[in-house]
């Protein structure tokens, strides 16, 4: 897995100096400790560094078990159903299905299941204050489109789409499949989504 270029400086700081804890990693890269977290995340996740409460970061050598572990489960042994509407139903609509389904974010598909967008409470949120008419205003209005959607395919490791996650901060990636459309254009078929909820059910399952 490539490393950003301040989470090598992370890996090196603790190589050379640990145990550190976030807020003297945080003081030496003269950053916030906060914009620090998704990296401190992902590298305890991988096993890059160890975590130990009350005393901070250490360096591993070489990968951990759970590290190696993850990299070889994939997202379609652990993808959920997609939670979909199409691009004209209304607010309103796409507010009871993200409801009904029990999910902070909907993925938008046109006709034939392609990814179009994504939409999320906090979109619906602006619509809503916006002075919207959330029964007559199409979702599609207000939606985040492609190509600035991140998404996942179902070869990829659960171990990289977790990262996605941690990296953009969001709670749901879609599941696509890609193919040329009748225009010759590389489009992306959803065939499902991996949450926050899947990585949480996955770190469960590992536990027993």
């Amino acid at each position: 897995m490539k490393l950003s270029e301040r989470q090598e400086k992370i890996v090196e700081l603790v190589k050379g100096s640990g145990p550190m804890t976030g807020e003297q990693i945080a003081n030496q890269l003269k950053v916030n400790k906060a914009t620090l977290r998704a990296d401190l995340t992902i590298l305890t996740m991988t096993g890059v560094l160890e975590a130990r409460p009350r005393v901070g970061y250490f360096y591993r050598e070489g990968r951990s078990l759970i590290a190696e572990k993850l990299h070889r489960l994939r997202v379609d042994d652990f993808k959920s159903i997609a939670a979909a509407v199409k691009e004209n139903v209304s607010i309103y609509d796409a507010v009871v299905s993200m409801f009904t389904n029990n999910v902070g974010s909907l993925i938008i598909v046109g006709e034939e299941q392609e990814l179009k967008g994504m939409v999320s409470r906090k979109d619906i949120i602006k619509a809503s204050l916006g002075g919207l008419e959330l029964l007559k205003v199409p979702i599609g209005v207000i939606m985040p489109r492609m190509p600035n959607i991140v998404m996942t395919t179902p070869d990829e490791s659960v171990l990289n789409a977790a990262k996605k996650l941690v990296q953009h901060q969001i709670d749901t990636l879609p599941v696509v499949e890609s193919y040329i459309g009748p225009d010759g254009k590389e489009r992306y078929e959803v065939v499902g989504r991996f949450t926050k909820t899947n990585v949480t059910q996955l770190f469960v399952d590992l536990g027993y």
